[in-house]
């Protein structure tokens, strides 16, 4: 099952009002006071935010924008190989700028004419409820920070290259951001966690991790995909098995690995009926009988 957790460097806010981000032993910044203290600064712009309030910009420091312009330079090169033909149309109408890390408002001025979607600024981990029920307005929460520079193609965590180049890219879809609203639409109907969690399960096979077949080749599509530098050269020696909705939400996996089995559509309009449509119609109930029929199978 999907633990969001693992995903995030947990953010605590000490007694006398700092806040620390704690990295994990595994770190490539673990030992650098500096990108450490970035980390908590970074952190604390976005922990003082509140809806209304002009969106916090980042100083981006030369090395950070320098690890921006490497990965987005080779990101760029895999997707015109491997993405999605949905995701390269997105990306040409988006134009994200290669130059330099977009601040949150710049994102959200290129995103809201194509999809309505804003950006708005995440210290780290945002619950369940929180960051999927959002979609319902059309907000996504995005971290600001940025990997470490001793290791521009690899992050252990979401930073702001998965969020951007990851998920900006696939929201400037509106066939993709339509599926994003009815994931907020479902999470305001929930009340169990086991929906709730079986919903992120599903979304973490489609939205993140999800390829679809095109022209006879296999391409991705989620943004967990578009913004890994070495899965997206992997993901077609994954298992590969058609839509289903009971398997995707109740798999057990290692997202601290490359997938071993990914869920592969046969068309964006596959997609949009079998997982969009699971999502519009989600409830407890239906969360509910579906273990209940395979309990009983």
């Amino acid at each position: 099952m999907f633990n969001e957790a693992q995903l995030y460097s947990p953010v605590t806010t000490g007694t006398d009002g700092d806040v620390t981000v704690h990295l994990s032993d595994e770190h490539p910044g673990v030992h650098d006071q500096v990108y450490r203290a970035r980390r908590n600064s970074i952190a604390a712009m976005a922990m003082s935010y509140r809806p209304g309030d002009p969106l916090p910009h980042v100083d981006y420091t030369d090395e950070e924008q320098e690890v921006w312009r490497i990965v987005s330079a080779e990101l760029a090169r895999k997707h015109r190989k491997y993405a999605s033909a949905e995701v390269l149309a997105g990306e040409e109408r988006l134009g994200l700028p290669t130059d330099h890390i977009p601040q949150l408002d710049e994102v959200t001025a290129k995103l809201v004419p194509l999809s309505g979607f804003q950006y708005v600024p995440a210290a780290g981990l945002v619950p369940l409820r929180q960051f999927f029920g959002s979609f319902a307005q059309r907000t996504f929460h995005s971290t600001q920070y940025i990997r470490h520079h001793s290791a521009p193609l690899y992050t252990p965590e979401p930073d702001a290259i998965h969020e951007i180049i990851g998920h900006a890219n696939q929201l400037a879809s509106p066939r993709f951001a339509a599926i994003y609203a009815e994931v907020g639409a479902a999470v305001a109907r929930l009340e169990t966690e086991a929906a709730l969690k079986f919903l992120a399960n599903v979304f973490w096979f489609s939205m993140e991790f999800g390829v679809v077949r095109e022209q006879g080749e296999v391409r991705c599509y989620g943004a967990g995909l578009l913004s890994s530098y070495g899965e997206i050269e992997e993901f077609r020696s994954a298992q590969l098995r058609p839509l289903n909705i009971h398997e995707m939400g109740t798999a057990v996996y290692d997202i601290t690995h490359y997938q071993p089995v990914l869920y592969c559509a046969e068309s964006i309009s596959e997609i949009e009926d079998v997982v969009g449509g699971f999502f519009s119609t989600m409830t407890d109930e239906v969360v509910a009988r579906d273990q209940a029929a395979h309990r009983t199978a």
